[in-house]
């Protein structure tokens, strides 16, 4: 009886060994088989991809190097270690190395592109600033290219240097600096916006054996060879004008008045007024297109004041005074 009951004990004994034992295994298993990960297949897969699988997986990425490849497109990846299949833990670094792409490519067409455009398409495909040149062109915008050495469609090696020309835009009109000393300052003015060149600095100074308002100086001098739009810098012989917050401008027989339209697509409707003694009236009422300049003479007012409109809205006021 006693051997019958150990012999029992014997058997439990063994079963409860057999079962925590197992138990122990499974769990370890399980434990294990959460703490890996399998690699995935990374080789042709673009970059960005490649950094999503392996975060997910919770893998390091290590970027071994770049080579080209004419194989695989530039960013993608042309190796990996460990290899596809294989079983890691987490956390553990998965080594690529990038395509640099095919080291021999076709030189990509320039011509026509502005200087910003190109330079991004030569940085994008690895091909370096070459010689830079600039000169006017009446049939290619300002800032586009002209030529490119090597020409588009050439086979060209990556690290190839480029030469670029770019256009300056047309060639700025020349004239001869006409006379303005010694004219009245009104007939300055028109000679200047008649020659297409425009007013810079106006400075007074005071020469009591001179007529009033004439020019006594003038930069460029009469004879000098400028371009189209360069300004001209006068001296008057008038008494330093006063000061103020406003812009003002000393009158004696007219004085010029510039504005630019801004910017825009459609025409705008460009009205002047001008107001003294209390009263208003129009002096010029048109139609201008955008970046537009209106040069207008105004007429001797005392204490006028003008008002720019654009599209009936008020842009700019300017206050003169007559002596």
């Amino acid at each position: 009886m006693i051997t019958k009951f150990a012999k029992i004990a014997t058997l439990l004994s063994i079963f409860l060994m057999v079962a925590v034992a197992s138990a122990y295994l499974t769990l370890t298993f399980i434990i294990k088989s959460e703490d890996t990960v399998i690699v995935p297949e990374l080789v042709g897969k673009n970059v960005v991809t490649a950094l999503e699988k392996l975060t997910d997986l919770q893998l390091n990425t290590k970027v071994n190097g770049s080579e080209y490849s004419q194989q695989f497109p530039k960013n993608h990846v042309i190796f990996q270690e460990p290899q596809p299949g294989s079983e890691i833990k987490k956390d553990r670094d998965v080594r690529i190395i990038i395509s640099k792409g095919p080291k021999k490519i076709l030189m990509p067409n320039l011509i026509s592109l502005s200087e910003r455009q190109a330079r991004m398409i030569m940085e994008e495909n690895d091909i370096s600033q070459g010689y830079l040149s600039r000169t006017y062109s009446s049939a290619v915008e300002k800032d586009h290219i002209m030529v490119q050495v090597p020409p588009a469609g050439t086979m060209i090696t990556r690290g190839t240097s480029t030469d670029l020309l770019v256009s300056m835009g047309p060639r700025p009109v020349g004239y001869i600096m006409p006379e303005i000393a010694g004219l009245p300052l009104d007939k300055s003015l028109l000679m200047i916006e008649r020659t297409n060149l425009t007013v810079g600095e106006i400075r007074s100074r005071f020469d009591k054996h001179k007529p009033r308002n004439i020019v006594l100086l003038q930069e460029p001098p009469a004879g000098y060879r400028v371009q189209e739009n360069s300004a001209v810098n006068l001296v008057v012989n008038r008494p330093a004008g006063k000061t103020a917050g406003t812009t003002r401008h000393s009158l004696l027989y007219g004085s010029l008045l510039q504005h630019r339209v801004t910017n825009g697509f459609l025409k705008k409707n460009v009205r002047v007024e001008l107001e003294s003694d209390g009263k208003t009236e129009y002096i010029f009422d048109d139609y201008i297109k955008p970046g537009g300049e209106v040069w207008i003479l105004v007429p001797r007012y005392q204490d006028a004041t003008a008002f720019i409109f654009e599209d009936d809205k008020l842009v700019k006021t300017l206050m003169y005074e007559a002596w």
